[in-house]
């Protein structure tokens, strides 16, 4: 008796050795959709429930929000979320799901649990990042015409996740200019970046082109603003 009971717990802990329970990383761009791919590799146990659970920006506290049974298909555990749609398929093991128009909130760690038999649950947790593009700008500081070093303008990336890296493009002027850039991070986990540019506003200066260039993993490109140095007179500000 006692070397057949050894026999099965070897046979059952072999058998959760060779399975796998699939999930990843996930990134995606606000306002996008992630999918959190989910399923279970290498086992012939029977499939009797699948359980997301989530820990995010809005609900930080682990909880059951959706489950999915072979008949009655995804219930959601507590408020319906649209948003969410089961792309899987229960025969195949398979717990994925899609989640669209993804904001800040749903950032966070979403952890799909298969409940098999006889191996019990096994789970696999899937960390979704959000990026957040930033909103663009820049702003003359109408400077006028003299011999101390001023600001010209100011470039800004605000908002954005992770960091946007914000850069001027100065040209032939050279050491005729300098750059600050200074950043700002906020409890949401954007971050606005402000980059200055400055100089002694001689008319030399005057009508000169620079770029503010904007880069970061939010974006599928660089992002270039153009920008003309206008060195003014007194006069034609109070005109």
């Amino acid at each position: 008796m006692t070397r057949m009971l050894l026999m099965i717990v070897f046979l059952m802990s072999t058998d959760a050795e060779a399975l796998r329970v699939i999930g990843g990383n996930v990134k995606v761009v606000q306002g996008g959709t992630a999918m959190l791919s989910c399923y279970v590799m290498d086992t012939n146990d029977d499939l009797t429930q699948i359980t997301w659970q989530r820990r995010t920006r809005e609900k930080p506290h682990n909880d059951n929000f959706l489950t999915i049974l072979p008949r009655d298909g995804p219930q959601f555990v507590s408020e319906r979320d649209d948003r969410f749609k089961y792309i899987g398929n229960f025969n195949d093991k398979n717990g994925t799901l899609q989640l669209s128009n993804v904001a800040l909130k749903d950032e966070g760690s979403y952890t799909c649990i298969f409940t098999l038999f006889p191996s019990g649950n096994q789970k696999t947790e899937i960390p979704l990042n959000l990026l957040v593009p930033p909103f663009t700008s820049i702003k003359d500081n109408l400077p006028t015409l003299g011999t101390e070093e001023v600001l010209f303008a100011t470039c800004t990336a605000a908002g954005s996740k992770p960091p946007a890296e914000v850069r001027w493009l100065t040209g032939a002027l050279g050491d005729k200019v300098r750059t600050t850039t200074n950043s700002t991070q906020y409890d949401n986990g954007t971050t606005t970046t402000v980059s200055s540019l400055f100089g002694v506003p001689m008319r030399e200066i005057n009508g000169h082109q620079v770029q503010c260039v904007i880069s970061g993993d939010f974006l599928s490109k660089v992002e270039s603003l153009p920008f003309t140095i206008q060195v003014y007179c007194e006069y034609q500000l109070l005109m």
